[in-house]
């Protein structure tokens, strides 16, 4: 069981009498300065003032947060889980192959 709201992963990740494998948040994917993916002013903005502002799509210190749950084949229940957390290199974008011959 795989838990989202706040975007902040949590440490709570466990395997539960029977099997499932649960975490309160698995985190999220995107610019990790940043409320929800967006960027701070409009954000602080609308919820000060409770008027409409438009978001922007902040940018930098892109992470990609998740976990990897291994299953046993025969019984279906959970053996381990592992949060993770990917930082996309300042320098790449996140569809960037690394290729720099296409």
């Amino acid at each position: 069981m795989v838990g989202t709201h706040t975007h902040i992963q949590t440490a709570d990740e466990c395997i539960l009498p029977k099997g499932t494998a649960y975490i309160t948040d698995v985190g999220m994917t995107g610019p990790f300065d940043s409320i929800i993916g967006m960027k701070h002013d409009a954000a602080i903005k609308r919820f000060l003032t409770g008027m409409p502002y438009k978001f922007s799509v902040a940018t930098g210190d892109i992470r990609m947060q998740g976990v990897i749950v291994e299953v046993d084949d025969q019984t279906g229940k959970a053996v381990s889980i592992e949060r993770y957390t990917l930082k996309v290199p300042d320098n790449s974008t996140p569809f960037d192959s690394g290729d720099d011959t296409a």
